[in-house]
């Protein structure tokens, strides 16, 4: 069954390549926020807060990097780290799943573009798991859906 599932994930990579979608579209969405960045970060965390996640901390990337040496980089990015512990304990209680640590916690990220707009943006984990198989993809697809329910304020 792995191996058939990681045939269909190439499938789909290598048609949605094929058709003219991007990588990014196959493994990120990107969506306009109806609020600003503060907002936007706020209405994450208590929609992850109801479905049982927590959010261990925001980045602000701005001033990280600022503190850091780095150059200005204009609009406001956040970084929302957030994390289901039953979601991580099923993955990382399993040798199979534990190179996947790199992934968390879980990160939305929240900025403004030059338009004036604040964007949100998240992995698809559905799809981001279903090629990593195993424990990795049958807990990505739960999490797909608690990601889907934490956006659901945001326009399709």
């Amino acid at each position: 069954m792995k191996k058939i599932l990681k045939v269909v994930a190439g499938i789909i990579l290598i048609t949605g390549l094929a058709s003219g979608c991007s990588m990014k579209s196959l493994m990120v969405q990107e969506r306009v926020s109806p609020y600003g960045v503060e907002d936007t970060v706020k209405k994450i965390q208590a929609n992850a807060k109801a479905i049982g996640w927590v959010s261990p901390g925001v980045k602000n990337m701005n001033k990280s990097i600022a503190k850091h040496g780095g150059n200005d980089i204009g609009g406001q990015v956040r970084i929302v780290e957030l994390c289901n512990a039953q979601h991580a304990s099923k993955i990382l209680s399993k040798d199979e799943g534990r190179y996947s640590a790199l992934l968390m916690p879980c990160a939305i990220a929240v900025y403004e573009k030059s338009d004036g707009n604040t964007y949100v943006s998240n992995m698809r984990a559905k799809d981001m798991g279903s090629m990593m198989g195993g424990v990795v993809s049958e807990v990505m697809a739960d999490v797909d859906i608690d990601q889907q329910k934490i956006l659901e304020f945001l326009p399709k």
